[in-house]
């Protein structure tokens, strides 16, 4: 059975986690400190970065998106449409919800690991005000929820559950469409939901 490196809050780890569990593919998944350097981890991906997929033939896999895409052929394209435009109408969502988690993981990082004398606002205040244009865009035009979603949705409920973890009450004021959208996934697909970042 294939592994997963991951971290319970990473929202990378939970887009991979539920994509795999939409896609009807089983994984084992073990939790990493990435701080700690692991030998596990950094023999398997020198950049020491989660997620990592370990194949059954033991090949590492690395960055969520490539990921992604090996779960997709692995399940036959249960990630993503084979009609061009809607796959790449699928493709740019997920990197759209990818852009939004690397600017709050910014932000996150800018307070965890720099003194408070060192924390540039400037810097976190520019993070903040990309994702809240990419927040007024999704409230404003939020994706489907068909039967048979895609990685797309996928990442995008990640993320959101990203949010909800680290900027609760900070995101949802003004988006009633999107926390709508949330309410209306974790409905839609309720198996999902454990995977969602804690």
């Amino acid at each position: 059975m294939p592994k997963v490196l991951y971290s319970p809050a990473s929202p990378y780890s939970a887009k991979v986690r539920m994509a795999a569990a939409f896609a009807g593919i089983d994984l084992s998944a073990e939790t990493i400190d990435t701080n700690a350097d692991p030998a596990l981890l950094i023999d398997n991906n020198p950049l020491g970065k989660i997620p990592v997929l370990l194949t059954d033939e033991g090949q590492p896999v690395y960055d969520s998106r490539a990921i992604i895409q090996y779960l997709n052929r692995e399940s036959r394209n249960a990630l993503f449409p084979r009609n061009p435009l809607k796959r790449l109408e699928a493709e740019r969502l997920e990197a759209l919800a990818d852009g939004l988690c690397d600017c709050l993981l910014a932000q996150v990082y800018e307070r965890r690991f720099r003194p408070e004398e060192k924390i540039h606002t400037p810097w976190i205040d520019r993070q903040w005000e990309k994702a809240t244009r990419v927040l007024d865009s999704l409230n404003a035009n939020p994706p489907g929820l068909p039967k048979k979603i895609t990685a797309g949705q996928i990442a995008l409920r990640a993320c959101l559950g990203y949010l909800d973890l680290r900027f609760a009450g900070q995101w949802e004021r003004g988006r009633t469409r999107l926390t709508r959208w949330t309410k209306r996934f974790d409905d839609k697909f309720p198996e999902l939901v454990p995977y969602l970042p804690q």
